[in-house]
């Protein structure tokens, strides 16, 4: 039995791990997993890397897999059986109008209200390529349309460009243009709907009779995906999907929607070892369109993870129910009420029922590398029933597997700046001062602070000879500028990319994965971009500047250091004030191309910003101080023994273990000889005293 397995995970995430080389739980993953999978509210206080996302994951996905796998077994309530149908082809049962009722197999609707239409969508669509069909048969008298539409589209199927329909009264429709085709249909009709992405084509029959062409899709339409659709009025139909037999099978090599290719998923390493019935999970996030995370949703989801602004949207659009939702975890959640979304986590909260339809009581789980706020605390007191708080931390702390160092950069003393004729390019907020090398005006010692730092970047990816490292910047422009640098210096050494919120979604993603695969040695990004990254072995990571916020500091330096791997982080700190940009609620575009270099005071986009205060505070806040070093960037090996490779676990490499038994020797023989002699000196005693009569 395994570690993990001795705390209560399945042996099939338990083995999971061991393939991940998580071979021991953490302290947090020890103390928090027990406590979750016994059902009750957590908050978890860890520092970064401390393996405290393993700690929710892993009891929740084991959770969610039980509640599925009792569903499956008939244990589960009626409502909870709507997931162990969603696996299959079904009209959904969230994606339709408030008048809709829809069977639990997902093949009949019905809608009661005479003077509305009411629509509804399958739960599952079709893209690329293909020649698709399904079946819809009138089961009761009234006013029908079915279709095709994409997720964009209107519940009243056909009355946008996104739909397109046919209806009882002989009309095909799209975009509110109604106009004759075919016939008309009613009680008892089979009606075929024919989608041929290939052509582009979108075509019906009746009852086996092929109507001709309705609709052509343009080159952007045929792109999209498409899902099944009927809207009603005081109307019944039942659908086949391709379950059962065709009554009138389709020629031309069309195929029914349910043998449509799946999407190949990318598997969870938790996961590997799970079957039958298989978790499911979604990743949803805002700057991409959201018409596949959609489409996800109404094939049936079982956790999904996402950022608070996509999933307002999702659930205001009714295509995220929280209804059944059995846990409502919180990561980051200083960050995410530093941002503003306490009022959104209460409506989320409100939205998800306390006790689930098979009686299972929400899981509420928080968690941060800094929890230790009064906000914090006042959002756990008003949401959290009663939980179990996993403080293995106390207020924020430096792993021990990190040595973080900081290096003051001096423009009085170090003059080099002078001379340089390729330096980094500065961010132009002294762009109208007299700023001339030898100067000492503010201003003037600023601007050498910008260009020195780049120096000393590149200073101590030579000294280190860094291979791997993530670079904070303060700003996004700071970001660009360092990347420009990078690629001005040239050459495979310096291969980098970009991380920040400017850059658009999948280029961001691409660049992450870049560097996650090794194939650039430097990501550049801010502290938004990079809250929450976890890269495995990252030996380096440089403050190019400290953060105003001294718990952004834990989260930075904690990119390194993980799983018990050793990491350095050095942080540049100006010795001197430097003006930097400081765009707030007064600037008219937000920092876009803004030259606004006036002080905030004067009602202009820039502040003096003090790096010795900021780095006085961190080390108030963290209580230690940290080791400064000089411009050479040289850490000190007897500080750390230089027992430590950075990026690996660390190894003892002092004497092993034969070595230690030949040097203990030598006591170990005195010893015993003391002990022999010791023991003969009591015995001569005791017979001496036997032979005086002293003792009987």
């Amino acid at each position: 039995m395994t570690a993990f397995e001795e705390m209560g995970v399945m042996p099939e995430l338990a083995k999971a791990t061991e393939d991940i080389e998580w071979t021991l739980p953490t302290d947090i993953q020890a103390e928090a997993i027990p406590l979750i999978l016994g059902g009750g509210d957590v908050l978890i206080a860890a520092e970064t890397g401390s393996g405290k996302t393993g700690a929710f994951c892993l009891p929740i996905i084991q959770i969610v897999w039980e509640t599925l796998n009792d569903i499956a077994m008939g244990k589960g309530a009626s409502k909870s059986g709507e997931r162990a149908i969603s696996a299959t082809w079904g009209l959904s049962l969230f994606d339709r109008g408030r008048a809709m009722a829809v069977t639990p197999d997902g093949l009949r609707c019905q809608s009661r209200e005479p003077r509305e239409w009411h629509g509804c969508r399958a739960n599952k669509g079709v893209h690329g390529s293909g020649k698709y069909f399904y079946e819809a048969t009138v089961t009761d008298e009234g006013l029908c349309r079915v279709g095709w539409s994409t997720s964009q589209a209107n519940l009243d199927l056909g009355t946008d460009k996104f739909g397109f329909g046919f209806g009882g009264t002989g009309k095909k429709s799209n975009s509110k243009q109604f106009s004759d085709y075919g016939e008309a249909f009613g009680m008892h009709d089979v009606i075929g709907c024919y989608l041929d992405l290939e052509k582009g084509e979108v075509r019906f029959s009746k009852n086996g009779t092929d109507l001709g062409k309705a609709f052509d899709l343009n080159g952007q339409q045929k792109n999209e995906t498409y899902y099944p659709a009927v809207v009603l009025k005081n109307a019944e139909m039942s659908f086949n999907f391709g379950a059962q037999p065709f009554k009138h099978p389709p020629a031309n090599n069309f195929v029914a929607v349910s043998a449509a290719p799946k999407e190949r998923i990318r598997e969870n390493p938790f996961k590997k070892y799970l079957k039958d019935p298989t978790v499911r999970e979604l990743l949803v996030v805002g700057g991409v369109p959201a018409k596949q995370q959609i489409a996800a949703l109404n094939s049936g989801i079982d956790i999904v993870v996402g950022t608070p602004g996509r999933l307002e949207d999702l659930i205001q659009g009714g295509y995220l129910s929280l209804t059944h939702c059995r846990f409502f975890v919180l990561d980051e959640a200083d960050g995410l009420l530093k941002q503003g979304y306490t009022e959104l986590i209460n409506k989320l909260h409100r939205q998800i029922p306390k006790v689930t339809s098979d009686g299972k009581k929400l899981q509420m789980v928080v968690c941060s590398a800094t929890l230790h706020s009064f906000e914090v605390k006042k959002m756990a007191e008003s949401l959290m029933s009663f939980p179990a708080w996993v403080d293995l931390k106390g207020e924020d702390a430096v792993p021990e597997t990190v040595h973080h160092v900081v290096v003051m950069v001096d423009p009085q003393k170090d003059k080099s700046w002078y001379n340089l004729r390729s330096h980094i390019p500065t961010d132009g907020v002294h762009h109208r001062d007299n700023i001339r090398p030898g100067n000492t005006t503010a201003e003037t010692l600023s601007e050498g602070v910008k260009i020195m730092k780049g120096e000393y970047c590149i200073r101590a990816i030579k000294e280190h000879k860094m291979d791997r490292c993530i670079i904070f910047c303060r700003t996004k422009l700071d970001c660009d500028n360092l990347e420009k640098y990078f690629r001005q210096v040239g050459g495979n050494e310096f291969s980098c990319v970009c991380l920040h919120g400017d850059r658009k979604p999948p280029e961001r993603k691409a660049n992450l994965e870049k560097f996650k695969r090794q194939e650039v040695k430097f990501l550049i990004c801010t502290d938004v971009a990079a809250r929450g990254l976890d890269i495995t072995g990252l030996p380096f990571m440089i403050n190019v500047t400290l953060p105003d916020e001294k718990s952004n500091y834990v989260h930075r330096i904690g990119r390194v250091g993980r799983a018990e791997r050793m990491g350095l982080a050095i942080s540049l700190v100006s010795s001197v004030p430097e003006k930097v940009w400081y765009h707030g609620d007064w600037c008219p575009s937000r920092g876009r191309n803004c030259s606004n270099t006036n002080l905030t005071p004067q009602g202009g986009c820039c502040t003096w910003y003090n790096e010795p205060q900021y780095l006085s505070e961190i080390e108030e806040h963290l209580n230690i101080t940290i080791e400064q070093v000089g411009p050479d960037l040289k850490v000190p090996l007897n500080e750390f023994d230089g027992k430590v490779t950075y990026g690996e676990k660390r190894i003892n490499r002092g004497s092993n273990y034969q070595n230690h038994v030949q040097q203990m020797a030598p006591i170990v023989a005195e010893l015993a000889t003391y002990e022999s002699k010791a023991q003969l000196y009591y015995l001569k005693k005791h017979f001496a005293m036997l032979i005086n009569g002293i003792i009987d």
